[in-house]
């Protein structure tokens, strides 16, 4: 019978690793000494992972630090992985100690097993292919691990930046929709000058097309990378050539326009650029609970708030009230913004919390920003789907509670000043008389005169 399991060993000891298993006795440990989240890491890691390692073996060939079938075999063993083959067999935890180590000792083991494999070996004769001594030659998790995670974020960014701009062209659709709907204005809730809904609109357009350019900007640093700086950025182990030539097999293979550190040791031990990617992120993310808070306040009713607007009815609001619509997606807007917000912070004393040479907090730095990149764009989708592009006016009652506003005489202080205005102010709330009839009654203006200067043209002058 065949054997069902292999001994590996390491500088702990020896581990029997299951014989099918094409990670091996490093990744095992990983496995058992960090239980933490349930998840392994995530599969577009795995995926830049094996594009660095891929250009890595292009490069140590090239530098004559690899034999060319060895290296062939790395080669379509990872692009086996960039494939999406072999997720199974990535079995560290996302949170791990180590700086990263797991994660790319997992790489390492899997890739070395495969192409172990393709040369016709059996898993585990690591002096065939070795984890470490071929595919991860001229490395150190210490470039690897970090310039994995640049990669990562640049392969999730764009499909989130695609939906906030699906978000915004949706809010610039609604505000030329509401464009015509005058409203009354508030400021802490309370009365203010009136204002276009289609205006309320376009400013939360104008917020989320900041919030899209940010993101652009922030991305720009991840296109610069530590790779070939190894262990604290002195490229200890890595050849000349190696290291003139890697980022350059990467941007090949990865499609970015990367670009070396120009000082390798300050981008192994400082994060900065990610924690400007993780800041872009919550900038957008309080943006958009923001909207979110207003879209409730305006729809809340729908008979005793200010129903102003209606959203679209997506689901029973209660289990008990008969007919009550919650405005769900709002709520799922704001929450996303907390956990993101959470995330920031967590991403922001990680990057503070590095000592010396190498920051060991990369792994809870990355599994909270791609947490952050992929539910920003997941609640950017539902929000324009399931709320904005169905998002009503309500014409009649924007116009009532314009007209019980005392607050639109703010446009007559110029012509009777400020105080004056506000004893009519505080009659009309005193008497529930409205603020017209009292300054037709004083004889302050004519019904002709009042009609010209409260138009939407003085009152919204832009």
């Amino acid at each position: 019978m065949l054997t069902k399991t292999r001994l590996e060993t390491d500088s702990i000891g020896t581990l029997e690793i299951p014989a099918k298993a094409y990670y091996g006795v490093q990744s095992l440990r990983g496995k058992l000494n960090f239980h933490i989240t349930g998840r392994t890491i995530h599969p577009v890691l795995i995926r830049s992972l094996a594009l660095i390692k891929k250009a890595a073996a292009m490069t140590n060939v090239h530098a004559h630090c690899l034999e060319e079938s060895t290296a062939n075999a790395i080669i379509q063993a990872c692009d086996e992985l960039i494939d999406g083959q072999w997720q199974d067999q990535f079995i560290v935890d996302a949170l791990q100690g180590g700086a990263g180590t797991s994660a790319n000792m997992n790489a390492n083991e899997v890739i070395a097993n495969r192409a172990i494999e393709l040369l016709g070996g059996v898993k585990g004769d690591y002096q065939m292919v070795s984890p470490i001594d071929h595919v991860n030659r001229s490395q150190s998790t210490n470039d690897v691990f970090p310039t994995a995670g640049k990669l990562t974020i640049l392969a999730l960014l764009p499909q989130t930046i695609t939906q906030l701009t699906r978000l915004y062209e949706a809010l610039e659709k609604k505000a030329a929709e509401f464009n015509d709907v005058i409203k009354i204005g508030r400021t802490q809730l309370q009365d203010a000058v009136p204002v276009r809904l289609g205006q309320s609109f376009h400013a939360y357009a104008s917020v989320v097309k900041r919030d899209i350019a940010r993101l652009e900007t922030a991305k720009e640093a991840m296109y610069t990378v530590n790779i070939g700086g190894t262990a604290i950025g002195t490229a200890i182990n890595a050849p000349d050539d190696y290291l003139q030539h890697i980022t350059d097999n990467l941007a090949k293979v990865t499609g970015f326009p990367l670009r070396q550190a120009d000082d390798l040791v300050d981008a192994t031990q400082n994060l900065d650029g990610f924690v400007v990617v993780s800041g872009a992120l919550k900038t957008c993310a309080v943006s958009l609970s923001k909207i979110a808070n207003d879209l409730r306040l305006l729809a809340s009713g729908p008979k005793t708030g200010l129903g102003e607007i209606t959203l679209p009815a997506k689901q029973n609001g209660s289990s008990i009230m008969p007919g009550k619509v919650n405005p769900v997606i709002p709520e799922i807007v704001s929450q996303v913004a907390f956990n993101i917000i959470g995330n920031d912070f967590a991403v922001t004393m990680a990057a503070e919390g590095g000592q010396l040479e190498l920051n060991a907090f990369e792994p809870v730095i990355f599994y909270n920003i791609f947490e952050s990149i992929e539910t920003l764009g997941n609640v950017a989708a539902t929000f324009v789907d399931n709320c904005i592009n169905g998002i009503t006016a309500n014409r009649q009652r924007c116009a009532e509670l314009l007209n019980q506003s005392v607050s639109i005489i703010t446009v007559l202080c110029p012509y009777i000043g400020y105080q004056k205005a506000a004893d009519i102010v505080k009659r009309s709330l005193k008497t529930n008389t409205p603020p017209q009839q009292i300054l037709l009654e004083e004889g302050l203006f004519t019904a002709e005169e009042l009609a010209n200067l409260m138009t939407p043209k003085e009152m919204i002058r832009v």
